[in-house]
């Protein structure tokens, strides 16, 4: 499972194993960078090949982006929508299923709460993924917190997870509010 964070400036990569019991273990980790100084097309390429690159290296199966939501800064958001649309369509060259999560969905994902901010999301992370630290930039932990979150969602809410199904509390947290949402939508 690949997660991709995307940005012009910093376009994080994460790169992880879910078992079938939902457990994860980390593979890579990585932030594509680019001089903000750089002409766009230089650094659309770059954000390109990098994502490329991972995806020969490592194969996943899937690949999750965060999906573009509007800011305050319309230049900051068009270069994030820019920097999603590459990495969408790297995957769909590649052949992977590509799934676009919002930023509420990956923090309830990972931590049972939609509001969450960087440092819980991040302390979150490297509590599930077994790590000592936690993986800097926060852009290299909110990839990994998509991949997390996509691998979660498919598990979580698959016919064969149960009452329980080993799930952690956050896991728990995102099965129920998926059940509660789609009741709502009827």
């Amino acid at each position: 499972m690949l997660g991709i964070d995307p940005g012009l400036t910093r376009c994080g990569v994460g790169v992880i194993d879910m078992r079938p019991d939902r457990r994860a273990s980390l593979v890579h980790v990585d932030v594509i960078r680019t001089p903000a100084d750089a002409e766009l097309p230089a650094r659309l390429l770059a954000v390109s090949e990098g994502i490329a690159a991972v995806i020969a290296e490592f194969r996943p199966d899937a690949v999750a982006v965060e999906r573009v939501f509007a800011q305050h800064n319309l230049r900051t958001v068009m270069g994030t929508a820019q920097a999603s649309g590459i990495a969408v369509v790297k995957a769909a060259e590649a052949g992977l299923v590509v799934a676009l999560h919002t930023p509420s969905e990956v923090k309830a994902a990972i931590t049972g709460y939609g509001s969450a901010d960087k440092a819980q999301v991040g302390a979150m992370v490297a509590r599930v993924l077994g790590l000592a630290e936690i993986p800097r930039p926060a852009d290299a932990a909110d990839a990994l917190a998509l991949a997390i979150c996509h691998g979660w969602r498919g598990g979580a809410t698959a016919p064969d997870a149960g009452a329980s199904g080993g799930l952690t509390p956050a896991q728990r947290a995102w099965r129920d509010a998926e059940k509660s949402s789609a009741k709502r939508k009827l």
